[in-house]
């Protein structure tokens, strides 16, 4: 238990450090263009991958007999 704590520190340490540091590079770098268009690129590839995921398991994804309801 000893050791899951401190990791659990550990990653909340540099969650908390890595937020700063994204603050620092959006708000006051020279760098905040380029910070600010990865940052949209990220959120629009995440979204995209979540919904091709689903695509593709609706694609590959077999019919069960379950699933299969008859029309009366």
């Amino acid at each position: 238990m000893d050791k899951r704590k401190g990791m659990g520190i550990t990653i909340f340490v540099l969650c908390i450090g890595s937020f700063f540091l994204y603050a620092y590079l959006l708000m006051l770098s020279e760098w905040s263009p380029i910070v600010l268009q990865l940052s949209v690129l990220m959120i629009a590839g995440g979204i995209l991958g979540v919904i091709a995921w689903i695509g593709y398991v609706m694609a590959t994804t077999k019919l069960s007999s379950a699933s299969i309801t008859s029309e009366d």
